[in-house]
């Protein structure tokens, strides 16, 4: 028995069952290669679903990571610390909003959203107490909380979990009369991803986050925009809403908000919104730790000083070219934006991704028939030829 086998044994026979990994034991990172323990390379395709889209162990960000644990890791929010500060300058100087909350993981992030967006709604919009309500999209993807998946419309998220949340409705991704029929007076917000990934890497039909944008103002509703995947580069733009030039009420920023080092995730919002906070009204003992957001802070400033958003545009464009060109009866759809891409496969796809680890490409099915692309933002053309040569020999069966 290899070591490899040995630790997906021992990981199997302890581990709870929420996850169904490739067969892949990741020892080593760097950049867009992983290692497995017995020294086999991998090219990540998948970026930890975007978390590690500056490459892994970005040595920037790496190094202050441990000259941040060298000083001080902890406070709690029951005291300030050196570095909370400036990170929230540097989230609303990239978001363009008056205030940051920050949280841990992604979920958490949308928990926040949805509490801002509710108090909003009680406290400035007048709705009644304990009748807000928010809109949301089918085949939405916004974590996995008891909340979130309240609305969620994957019936394997939600078995097992109810009694359900209060407070949603579902409509149509992409259908802007359905948002239309769907806000009434108690209607507080709109939750929605720009660009849907765990749903198949849905773009929206052009002009509707526009006019979602311009619903919501006239209707007096928040529009808040999950950029945890889409966000940060990974689109071809800083954020998925600036395919449209759309400026959300309400950000909601994560995994590579810390380039996949910590755990690290925010919203944004102008004062009219985050005001309605007060101590005590919601917090995170982890939340706004300086380990965190010094990490934070320097994975941003990576993403503008090595011009990431540039390169997923253009590396993006080109792999999606490539991809259109490969000759496979398997091949149903390619789409995405930047180094966000889905191929759409007539058959479930993950034969096809364990077939491509094999190889030595790492990505992972989504939607049942779906593969999803979303390699680092440092990715190369030669690396994406790499990669290319192998998918073609997966998809056309040779």
């Amino acid at each position: 028995m290899t070591e490899n086998e040995e630790i997906i044994e021992m990981t199997q026979e302890y581990g709870a069952k929420n996850y169904d990994p490739l067969k892949v034991v990741i020892s080593e990172a760097e950049g867009v290669w992983v290692k497995d323990v017995d020294g086999n390379k991998y090219m990540d395709m998948l970026s930890a679903y975007s978390a590690v889209s500056h490459g892994h162990c970005h040595p920037e960000v790496v190094k202050v990571l441990k000259e941040q644990a060298d000083r001080v890791t902890l406070t709690s929010r029951a005291f300030m610390n050196d570095q909370l500060g400036s990170f929230y300058k540097k989230v609303s100087d990239i978001t363009g909003k008056d205030k940051v909350l920050p949280m841990n993981s992604g979920t958490e992030a949308v928990e926040t959203a949805i509490k801002a967006a509710r108090r909003w709604g009680y406290f400035e919009k007048g709705v009644p107490e304990g009748e807000a309500k928010i809109i949301v999209c089918e085949n939405n993807f916004h974590g996995r909380s008891t909340t979130v998946i309240s609305f969620s419309t994957r019936e394997k998220y939600r078995k097992g979990y109810g009694p359900f949340t209060p407070g949603f409705e579902v409509v149509p991704f992409g259908d802007i009369e359905a948002l239309e029929e769907s806000i009434d007076e108690n209607t507080v917000g709109f939750l929605m991803e720009p660009m849907q990934g765990e749903g198949g890497i849905v773009v929206p039909p052009t002009g509707y986050l526009t006019e979602a944008k311009e619903l919501c103002e006239k209707k007096d509703v928040l529009f808040i925009a999950d950029e945890i995947q889409t966000g940060l580069g990974r689109t071809g733009k800083m954020f998925a809403c600036d395919w449209e030039d759309v400026d959300p009420d309400i950000y909601i920023l994560g995994k590579a908000l810390s380039a996949g080092v910590y755990p690290v995730s925010a919203i944004a919002a102008d004062k009219e919104v985050m005001d309605v906070f007060d101590p005590g009204s919601h917090g995170s003992t982890f939340g706004g730790n300086p380990l965190g957001v010094a990490a934070a802070k320097r994975a941003i400033e990576v993403i503008e000083e090595e011009d990431f958003v540039e390169n997923s545009l253009e590396m993006g464009r080109y792999m999606r070219k490539q991809l259109k060109k490969i000759d496979s009866p398997l091949i149903e759809d390619v789409r995405g934006r930047g180094l966000f891409i889905g191929v759409e496969l007539k058959e479930k796809a993950r034969p096809y991704s364990e077939a491509l680890m094999e190889k030595g490409v790492l990505v992972k099915d989504t939607k049942g028939t779906v593969l999803r692309f979303a390699p680092p933002l440092i990715i190369t053309k030669d690396q994406i030829d790499w990669a290319l040569e192998r998918v073609r020999k997966v998809l056309k069966e040779e």
